[in-house]
């Protein structure tokens, strides 16, 4: 080889290696607090990095305690990724204390989602649902604009109608018994159960790391496209299984679940529990044992994050049978996939149990 050809070879071989090396370190350290929000993210990342994820297995987000290996990915995160400081309260100071070149990108925030109030008491009223024309993905443009709540017929305790979210409220309680734990102006943060929800949460994400990370910001465009178009045809797929059975009326343990009513017109008609670490009292179990009596309820569904016992004592009389559902996807193994399979796995059992009847 002449020794031109040799020096311009070895040149250019520090210049090939120098991409590769700033990508790596230029890689943006991204924390998540919950498995589905984790796997959105870890769906747009892909090909670039995997975010941490803070909560995995069967913890609840309701009462969760960091752990000092948590708390330090948190203090060298570039961005933190969370539903509001309503659902993850334990995430409140640390987050506080974070560094000021720290990005927070909090889920309830963000433009695009379909904010829904909490609903109060038990028992709600059954409400009628547009099936003929109903689409997952109908109220994808309705911003921040939270539902009524006498769409369910329920709004006793006269709680604003146009809440948002913004912090847990542990003061207030449901007639001596419960406290409500949700955001203090009432709106429900269990936003990812309706995909329509799931698309704007991949949106933010995707134009918050493209702003954090110019280098890449093609590729997490190029990975949103590809998620929204799987979300879409996983909506579809599950409206076409969820369409024999929307209309059975069924109860769940705590009113996690009305984001995943909306988004497919079905019928629940009632809670166990609001605050799902805090016990009901006899009043309110022998309300939601009166409402699946009196509506026929198909199923009672209870949660891996919580122990059963409440829910058999509840159903032992009424003929209902008993489910689980999860918000969490406790059992589901963490990654690109998580999302799309939590909503699975709850669609799965709704189907399977009030199927029963």
């Amino acid at each position: 080889m002449p020794l031109s050809s040799l020096r311009s070879t070895l040149l250019a071989l520090p210049l090939l290696a120098l991409p590769f090396t700033a990508q790596a370190a230029e890689n943006p350290s991204v924390v998540v607090s919950i498995k589905p929000i984790h796997g959105i993210a870890s769906a747009i990342m892909a090909g670039v990095g995997k975010p941490a994820l803070l909560i995995d297995g069967a913890s609840s987000p309701h009462a969760y305690s960091l752990r000092p290996s948590e708390a330090r990915s948190l203090q060298e995160a570039d961005l933190v990724i969370y539903v509001s400081h309503g659902l993850e309260g334990f995430l409140k100071k640390p987050l506080a204390t974070l560094s000021g070149s720290a990005h927070q990108l909090e889920l309830a925030d963000i433009d695009g989602l379909a904010v829904r109030a909490m609903r109060e008491g038990g028992a709600w009223e059954s409400h009628d649902h547009d099936h003929e024309g109903h689409d997952h993905a109908d109220h994808e443009d309705e911003g921040h604009e939270d539902e009524h709540h006498d769409e369910h017929g329920h709004d006793e305790h006269g709680h604003d109608e146009h809440a948002h979210t913004e912090e847990h409220d542990h003061d207030h309680a449901h007639e001596g018994e419960e406290g409500h734990h949700h955001d203090e102006e009432g709106a429900d943060p269990h936003i990812w159960l309706d995909p329509a929800n799931g698309a704007a949460i991949a949106t933010a994400i995707a134009t918050e790391l493209g702003e954090i990370d110019p280098a890449h910001a093609g590729t997490y465009q190029d990975n949103l496209k590809k998620f929204l178009a799987s979300l879409d045809a996983l909506g579809n797929d599950l409206e076409t299984q969820l369409a024999p059975v929307r209309e059975k009326p069924f109860v769940v343990f705590h009113d996690a679940y009305q984001y995943l009513e909306a988004g497919f017109g079905l019928n629940a008609v009632g809670s166990i529990t609001v605050s799902p670490e805090q016990k009901p009292g006899a009043k309110r179990l022998h309300e939601i044992e009166d409402k699946i009596r009196n509506s026929n309820a198909v199923c009672v569904f209870a949660e891996p994050q919580f122990r059963p016992a409440i829910v058999e004592a509840v159903v032992a009389d009424t003929g209902a049978h008993i489910g689980t559902l999860d918000p969490l996807g406790a059992d589901i193994p963490a990654g690109p996939d998580a999302y799309q399979n939590i909503l699975r796995q709850n669609v799965g059992a709704l189907v399977d149990c009030l199927s029963q009847s």
